[in-house]
């Protein structure tokens, strides 16, 4: 295995800004929300196709660019995904002073075009890369298209260490929060609002369910180091048929974010040890998370190029999805978490330059 300390001339560690900005921009205005991602995917491999980069495909909207196995040298997955949430009047994107304004652009477009400009540079680098793209992200895990591309590629359980260019500010964040959501249904009798006492109103046994869950409070737990947040959040409540009844039926979505050495199933038997005492709990999504990864030559070697040290990762992203298929992986990422999913989502042009020149750095030794 060729030595990371080999420097390759042809590394370019600056970028350039403007030209990333531009590529932002153009992203943003292939609209791509999530089961709409064709466009996108087929403007991206054309790019690469043209500039002689292999691509493998898996199916319209996921594909594997680059290096599809180990060979001499270490691998390296640039991970990232395609698509986006629905707009919220942000789309066509705008360069606007020194950021880049528009639907995407921080989660996760800024990414795809630091990505893309890495891929196309055409350089020689000390490592393999291996260029990994797919669609519905932004919806259910089961939708995801990551876990066929990983089945697909089983060589790519070789890599040494996946990078997955979520937002994260360009900050290092390992492992990620467990994702549960169920519906917390709770069940009365309808009747008149003029006799409520001939009623059993289903929103008052809501309201004595939700008032027992706010009395949990978040927890820390220190996984491998590292520092991740216990939550439970009602996230959606519904009920009620006209301003005259009483209603006989409410119901909750629920989300619960917890720490990566916690299973499923433990995070499950939670939720119904809080709720089942006041409603029935209707599992919809359980998504284990990640746990942070092991320390690595590579992994040392990036948080050297970044000038950052190791931070948790208080959500749920596809390293999780990485991590159950063998590969150790990592979050880092241009874009500001704080704009992602927001209507004045934006990602700065100095953010895109410094992932840029931060990611050649690490590739090139």
């Amino acid at each position: 295995m060729e030595d990371l300390s080999i420097q390759s001339r042809n590394c370019d560690l600056a970028g350039s800004g403007d030209r990333l900005a531009a590529r932002t921009a153009e992203l943003i205005n292939i609209s791509s929300p999530s089961r709409s991602e064709v466009e996108i995917a087929l403007y991206i491999r054309g790019l690469l196709e043209a500039a002689d980069v292999p691509v493998s495909l898996v199916g319209e909207t996921s594909f594997l660019a680059g290096a599809a196995a180990r060979r001499t040298c270490p691998l390296v997955l640039l991970v990232g995904h395609l698509d986006t949430v629905p707009a919220q009047g942000n789309w066509p994107g705008r360069l606007q002073g020194g950021d880049v304004f528009g639907l995407g652009a921080s989660d996760m477009k800024g990414g795809l075009a630091v990505m893309l400009e890495l891929a196309l540079a055409g350089r020689r680098r000390p490592v393999d890369i291996g260029y990994l793209l797919f669609g519905r992200e932004e919806v259910s895990a089961a939708e995801s298209e990551l876990r066929p591309l990983l089945k697909n590629h089983p060589e790519l359980g070789a890599a040494d260490l996946a990078i997955v260019l979520e937002p994260t500010d360009n900050r290092v964040q390992a492992g990620c929060l467990g994702n549960l959501d169920v519906v917390w249904t709770f069940r009365g009798r309808e009747g008149h609002s003029a006799r409520p006492w001939l009623a059993d109103n289903a929103i008052d046994h809501a309201v004595s369910g939700l008032s027992a869950l706010q009395k949990i409070q978040p927890q820390r737990h220190t996984v491998r180091g590292l520092e991740f947040v216990r939550v439970i959040s009602v996230t959606a409540m519904q009920s009620g048929v006209a301003g005259n009844v009483i209603p006989g039926l409410a119901t909750a979505r629920v989300n619960f974010r917890y720490p990566p050495d916690l299973s499923s199933a433990e995070a499950e038997a939670a939720v119904r040890a809080w709720c089942e005492p006041h409603g029935e709990v209707e599992v919809v999504g359980n998504s284990r998370g990640a746990l942070p990864p092991s320390d690595s030559p590579l992994l040392g070697r990036l948080l050297e190029a970044a000038g950052e040290s190791l931070e948790p990762k208080q959500a749920w992203t596809p390293v999780a999805e990485l991590a159950a298929a063998g590969i150790e992986a990592v979050n880092f990422g241009p874009g500001d978490p704080a704009y992602a999913h927001s209507r004045e989502e934006r990602v700065s042009v100095a953010a895109l330059a410094r992932s840029y020149a931060v990611l050649e750095s690490f590739l090139c030794g």
